[in-house]
């Protein structure tokens, strides 16, 4: 199984479905472009992630793509599959919550997950480059 290929497939999927979601919010209020920034505001919630997702799931994915075309160690796989579901309980702990306004766990988990897993992520590759 291509680990690496079905977490990028599942942040690509991310970043669609995101996408779909804002058009079918703004499609529900009869928004062409912009809206307020009302935390509570469906569209708000939905513009946030996916604008969130899409400022980091491309970088993750070129990551995880550069480590998967050799073969890594184990704590690697468990990392890129880590980035990728720290992507999606981000998104989670943005639409589900009734509001933004409020911290909320799985947002901020889903954020510092991603900063430790990319971080991770980044390590790996550039011990990779250094190393042979």
């Amino acid at each position: 199984m291509s680990t690496y290929l079905i977490c990028i497939a599942l942040l690509g999927f991310l970043c669609l479905s995101l996408g779909f979601h804002v058009s079918m919010a703004r499609a529900k209020v009869g928004a062409m472009y912009g809206g307020d920034a009302d935390p509570d505001s469906a569209l708000y919630k939905a513009q946030r992630a996916h604008g969130n997702t899409i400022e980091y799931a491309p970088i993750l994915a070129l990551l995880i793509f550069a480590l998967g075309q050799t073969e890594q160690a184990s704590w690697v796989v468990w990392t890129m599959m880590l980035a990728t579901f720290f992507r999606y309980l981000i998104v989670v702990g943005i639409l589900l919550p009734q509001t933004m306004a409020k911290p909320n766990p799985m947002r901020f988990l889903g954020a510092l997950g991603t900063y430790i897993s990319g971080l991770v992520l980044v390590a790996a590759l550039v011990i990779q480059a250094t190393s042979g």
